[in-house]
């Protein structure tokens, strides 16, 4: 059962990730990789919380709790395309987003893991 949910989840998750970026792009533009860095952000928030969460109470079963964290999240969130857009920055010459691009995914991706847990521990 835990397999069927981590597959039905990772297609959701890349569904998601496929929406919530162009509607990223399509807001602030692509002078900096704006939508990976929102379902990084969005993904490490949602990740801290469900699996906080659930690891305080029974709300998700050990199936369940898999499925969103290593399906929904694994298709949602994306290090391989954060690499390859600094990476292009870099190559560009762009050196200044490509430092802003690593400072936001790293700092703000944790900070919004910490908001996660810091509200499941509310609950």
């Amino acid at each position: 059962m835990q397999v069927l949910y981590i597959g039905l989840f990772g297609g959701l998750g890349c569904l998601a990730r496929y929406f919530v970026a162009g509607w990223t792009y399509s807001l602030f533009g692509r002078g900096l990789p704006y939508g990976t860095l929102a379902v990084n952000v969005l993904g490490s928030f949602l990740l801290g919380l469900v699996m906080e969460g659930s690891l305080r109470s029974s709300l998700l079963s050990p199936e369940l709790r898999m499925g969103i964290a290593v399906g929904f999240m694994g298709g949602f969130t994306t290090f391989s395309t954060f690499s390859f857009e600094t990476y292009r920055l870099i190559e560009e010459g762009s050196l200044l987003q490509a430092g802003a691009n690593i400072l936001l995914n790293v700092v703000v991706c944790l900070l919004f893991a910490a908001l996660g847990i810091f509200l499941a521990r509310q609950v």
